[in-house]
């Protein structure tokens, strides 16, 4: 039970996925690239084709779920990388359940990752590489209240995610909702629930890519009860 002060909510429940392996996290992992910033804009970069089975397991997930705990409304991130991760599930799971009915979806921008100004596409060391300064006021205020120059802190993430959650409370009142987005907001996702007087979390590790969080209606309230899962990935093998 979180030690916050828990908001009541409306919505019946809640996935969060994070999006499928992107161009920019093989780009950020690799030794070779981490120095230097990736070409392009943030919004712009798509999925790997290791991203594709992945969001096509996703796919196979959602067509798996029980009916009372499927969703019948998707809310995604503008970016392209969501919006393909959604794309590839919506047809990998119609073609894995045939009576599996088109779910409502809306694109809303508040779902975006963080911006990161003028580090756009800078993996961290291609930042301290550039500017030295900027990576030690990182360290010494921590990455929840570190806003680059021109970007957001997480903080900031986290305000908006509020207003688009208070939004869709009122909105989409009982419903199961699916959001696919970020890992900054998947974790802003679970900072709010906690509830008022919840700890930052900034010592959580990463949300995997394609991973699945879930919040259960108990009550007036909506509970954690699966965080960062990938357990649908390792269901089936990599063909090729």
């Amino acid at each position: 039970m979180p030690e916050g002060l828990v908001v009541p909510r409306a919505l019946g429940g809640l996935w969060a996925v994070r999006h499928a392996q992107s161009e920019a996290n093989v780009w950020f992992a690799d030794p070779a690239t981490e120095q230097r910033p990736m070409r392009g804009t943030d919004s712009a970069v798509g999925l790997t084709a290791h991203g594709r089975w992945q969001a096509r397991r996703l796919g196979d997930w959602l067509a798996g779920l029980a009916g009372i705990q499927r969703p019948t409304l998707v809310v995604c991130s503008p970016y392209l990388r969501t919006r393909i991760t959604w794309a590839v599930m919506a047809e990998a799971a119609a073609a894995r359940n045939e009576h599996l009915r088109p779910i409502r979806t809306l694109v809303d921008e508040r779902l975006r990752d963080r911006e990161m100004g003028v580090f756009e596409l800078h993996p961290y060391r291609a930042i301290r590489r550039r500017a030295p300064e900027e990576g030690a006021r990182r360290e010494l205020v921590g990455n929840w209240v570190y806003r680059p120059p021109g970007g957001e802190s997480l903080a900031d993430v986290a305000v908006r995610v509020r207003s688009f959650l208070d939004e869709l409370d009122v909105v989409a009142a009982g419903e199961q909702v699916l959001l696919v987005t970020h890992d900054a907001v998947v974790v802003s996702l679970r900072y709010i629930l906690d509830g008022l007087g919840a700890p930052v979390p900034d010592s959580l590790e990463p949300v995997p890519n394609a991973s699945v969080s879930q919040w259960r209606r108990e009550g007036s309230r909506l509970a954690l009860r699966v965080w960062g899962s990938a357990d649908h990935l390792t269901m089936g093998e990599q063909a090729g």
